[in-house]
């Protein structure tokens, strides 16, 4: 049984509408699970909860714009500090649902990129301010513009096919663009851990590169990124999938206007005919989301858009403090809950969030709670709900964070 702590904060209600909360252009550095006994730990950023970050169907996902990315692909780069970029799109989204391992290199990123127009379309269906999509593809040639950052990135060409990655990096040298290339280099095939060996990471570390772009497939780029987070010394990394194939020529990209409708997977299909059985797959996942998850929660939204109150107090016993949400935990009072959980993770306790008198949950707080997590596991802690009313699982169990509620108190 759970003491009933003593109340020492303040009691508030928000009423009306908050502005969003802009993104912070100072990046905060991936706090991994890890982190706590590794020594560079010491010097993390101070948090992420100012991200204007949502939580759709199970990861979160940025909102935000080609140039925010870059000036924070810029920061993190003067910085020096590790700095994860995801870039999900239908398929990160359908192998997060049964691989844990996998939606967790996402929720314990920097930066989550929309990398998918289903994933706009979700978003402006479930009416989260999530707009513009920004596809790994696209971030790449970005970055080789000569006036896309302010000074040349060092990069280092990871994976691919034998000499594609070569070839790429002396046409990005021969180009002179905004991409200089640091090195390259093809592991072959084998374990995370084969991957991984001390002569493939010194080498990695040798090329003073400011960016790895990785390009294996999802699962194994992400695996392989937070297996050897602490050991890599270029700041930035992402997996870029099959951009090096796009960029050495050997598979032609979709066209613009095929890329702005949503129909890309088309295009790959008729370049990469074995591509469709991968797509095929998706697809019946993601249209079961849609009717299970997507459909039912925007009746849900239309029937709790009155609900425009929102009560938080804070109450605090010698070992936890409890964060207590009353009424609606939606973006318009996202602000006032940023400032009490931000003050409630500094204050070194464990952080409980009691939701036994909370009407509904939005994407946004969804997004704000996998922050609160973030933090929390970089010092070893949990994040811990109580109250959990049959009606609010069900509203975390539409949005596919269920998982939250798996350490209750």
């Amino acid at each position: 049984m759970m003491a009933h702590p003593r109340c020492v904060g303040r009691r508030f209600e928000v009423r009306g509408a908050f502005m969003l909360n802009t993104l912070r252009t100072l990046p905060a550095s991936s706090d991994l699970a890890d982190r706590s006994a590794d020594p560079q730990s010491a010097c993390a950023s101070p948090d992420d909860l100012s991200r204007n970050i949502f939580g759709l169907l199970g990861i979160p996902v940025d909102a935000l714009h080609f140039p925010s990315l870059l000036r924070s692909m810029e920061l993190a780069t003067n910085a020096g500090a590790p700095f994860l970029i995801s870039t999900p799109n239908v398929n990160f989204l359908v192998k997060s649902q049964i691989n844990g391992t996998f939606r967790e290199s996402m929720l314990l990123s920097d930066l989550c990129l929309a990398d998918g127009m289903p994933l706009i379309w979700i978003a402006k269906l479930l009416r989260i301010p999530i707009h513009e999509r920004v596809a790994g593809s696209d971030l790449f040639g970005r970055l080789k513009s000569a006036n896309a950052t302010g000074r040349r990135l060092r990069v280092f060409l990871l994976g691919g096919a034998e000499g594609l990655a070569a070839a790429v990096g002396a046409r990005l040298n021969a180009e002179r663009g905004g991409l200089e290339c640091a090195g390259v280099l093809n592991p072959g095939f084998g374990t995370i851990e084969e991957m991984s060996s001390p002569k493939i990471i010194d080498e990695i570390n040798a090329s003073n590169a400011d960016l790895i772009a990785v390009f294996f497939g999802a699962e194994k780029a992400q695996a392989w990124l937070l297996h050897n987070h602490w050991r890599l010394r270029p700041p930035v990394r992402a997996q870029f999938g099959a951009t090096i194939n796009f960029e050495a020529g050997t598979v032609r990209r979709a066209p613009p206007m095929l890329r702005s409708t949503g129909f890309e997977w088309l295009w790959r299909i008729k370049e990469e005919p074995y591509l469709w059985r991968r797509y095929w797959s998706d697809g019946k996942a993601l249209l079961a989301m849609l009717v299970t998850c997507v459909l039912p929660l925007m009746l849900s939204e239309w029937r709790t858009r009155n609900l425009n109150r929102l009560s938080i107090a804070r109450c605090e016993d010698h070992g936890s403090v409890t964060i207590s949400l009353s009424g609606a935990a939606v973006a318009t009072h996202v602000d006032g809950a940023i400032e009490q959980l931000r003050d409630a993770l500094d204050s070194g306790k464990q952080l409980i969030v009691d939701v036994s008198n909370t009407q509904y949950v939005d994407a946004r707080f969804f997004g704000l709670f996998l922050m609160v997590r973030k933090q929390l596991a970089g010092r070893g802690q949990k994040l811990l709900f109580t109250g959990a009313s049959a009606g609010l699982r069900r509203i975390f169990r539409l949005n596919r964070f269920e998982f939250l509620l798996s350490q209750e108190v």
